[in-house]
C-alpha cells in the first residue's frame, strides 16, 4: 500500500478547518502533516479544537512554505480573503498544490476583485491559472490543476441550483432572484456583535442588500456555463442570517424563455446531475437538517404562476466549505470522489 500523501491546513483554527481536519482524518490516502496557526502562541491542534482530543497528535506552526513543502503535496488554506494571496506564490513556487478556502481565486478580473472586496490583488498570475472548485460544473479542469478556487456555501448552493437551466437556455439571463439565508456559523468563528448571541438569537436580518461579495462570483460562474449564449447572467442576491448554527436554504425565482412544465424541469435536474454524486434532486420540499454534517446539496424545482422557483440547501461547513474541497483534492488524486465524504 502507497504512503499516505501528506496535506498542510494553513490556518486550522476557524470552523471549516475543523470540519476539514476531521473529514481528513478519515481519509486513507492522505495524512495531516502540518498545520499553521496566525495566534501568536503556537496551539496545539486539540487545544483549538476540543473535539479533536485523542484524534490528532500536532502542534500548530507559524506559515513558513518552505517547513510545508517539506511535509507536505497539497495545502488547504483557510485564511481570510485577501490573506491567501499572500501565501499561495511561495507554496506554488515549491510545487505545493493549493486548495483555497478563500475568496481570493475565485474572481477572473482582478479590477472586480478589487471593486467587491477593496482591496488590490496582489497575485493576477495565480488569478489567472486557478480553477473553480465545483466538480459539478468543472470536473474535467480539477484533476491537472495547481490550485483550485474552493467555492463558498452561499456560491454553491446558488450555483448548483440554477446551472440546469442557464446551461439548456431555459430562463432569462437577468432578474433572477437569490433569496438565501445562512447558519451564523457562516460568519466564522471570530466574535463579532452582529453574531453575538443575544444580538442574533430570536432574530432574523438580512444585510448585505445589493452589495454581497458572492454576487459577482455567482454572475462570473452562471455566465461560464452560459458560454456561447450571449447575454451574461445577472443575479439579485439577497442574505439573510438566520439563528440556527448551520445551513444555508435558498428560494430562487427565475422567469422562463418558454412555459415550463415542473416534472419536465425536475427530469432535466436529474439528468443535469446523474453523475454527480453530491446532488440530490427530490421531489420533497428540502430542509436544512436533511443535509446538515453532510456533503449533499438537495434541489428540487416548482413552477409557481407562471415563474420557475428552484430550492436549494447544503451544510455551509461541509458542502459549502470543507466537504468540497477534499472533493477537489480527491479529484486531483485520482481517488474515488466520495472518497472520506460518505
Amino acid at each position: 500500500m502507497a504512503s499516505p500523501i501528506g496535506v498542510a491546513i494553513v490556518g486550522a483554527s476557524g470552523y471549516a478547518a475543523r470540519e476539514l481536519i476531521q473529514i481528513l482524518l478519515k481519509h486513507p490516502g492522505v495524512k495531516i502533516t502540518a498545520a499553521t496557526s496566525r495566534q501568536d502562541e503556537a496551539p496545539r491542534l486539540d487545544a483549538l479544537h476540543p473535539s479533536l482530543a485523542k484524534r490528532i497528535d500536532l502542534t500548530c506552526e507559524t506559515f513558513d512554505a518552505d517547513r510545508i513543502a517539506e511535509k507536505a503535496a497539497f495545502a488547504f488554506l483557510a485564511l481570510p480573503h485577501t490573506a491567501s494571496m499572500a501565501v499561495v506564490p511561495a507554496l506554488r513556487e515549491r510545487n505545493v498544490k493549493v486548495i483555497d478556502l478563500s475568496a481570493d481565486y475565485r474572481l477572473t478580473d482582478p479590477q472586480v476583485y478589487e471593486d467587491w472586496y477593496g482591496h488590490a490583488h496582489t497575485d493576477v498570475a495565480g488569478l489567472g491559472s486557478a480553477v473553480y472548485g465545483l466538480p459539478e460544473l468543472f470536473r474535467e479542469r480539477i484533476p491537472t490543476a495547481g490550485l483550485i478556487a474552493n467555492p463558498g456555501c452561499y456560491t454553491s448552493t446558488s450555483i448548483l441550483a440554477l446551472a440546469p437551466l442557464v446551461a439548456e437556455n431555459l430562463i432569462e439571463r437577468t432578474g433572477v432572484v437569490i433569496d438565501a439565508k445562512s447558519g451564523v456559523s457562516g460568519a466564522g468563528r471570530s466574535p463579532k456583535l452582529t453574531t453575538h448571541f443575544p444580538e442574533c438569537n430570536e432574530s432574523f436580518s438580512a444585510y448585505s442588500v445589493g452589495r454581497h461579495r458572492h454576487t459577482p462570483e455567482i454572475d462570473q460562474i452562471l455566465t461560464t456555463v452560459a458560454a456561447g449564449q450571449g447575454e451574461a447572467v445577472e443575479v439579485i442576491f439577497t442574505p439573510h442570517l438566520v439563528p440556527m448554527d448551520r445551513g444555508i436554504f435558498a428560494t430562487i425565482y427565475a422567469v422562463p424563455r418558454q412555459a415550463a412544465v415542473e416534472h419536465d424541469l425536475l427530469d432535466l435536474y436529474r439528468s443535469f446531475y446523474a453523475d454527480s454524486p453530491f446532488v440530490r434532486v427530490v421531489n420533497h420540499l428540502p430542509a436544512t437538517k436533511d443535509s446538515a454534517y453532510t456533503n449533499y446539496c438537495d434541489l428540487t424545482v416548482r413552477v409557481v404562476r407562471g415563474r420557475i422557483v428552484v430550492l436549494a440547501c447544503l451544510d455551509n461547513l461541509i458542502k459549502g466549505a470543507s466537504g468540497v474541497a477534499v472533493q477537489n483534492l480527491n479529484l486531483m488524486l485520482g481517488c474515488p470522489e466520495e472518497t472520506a465524504l460518505t
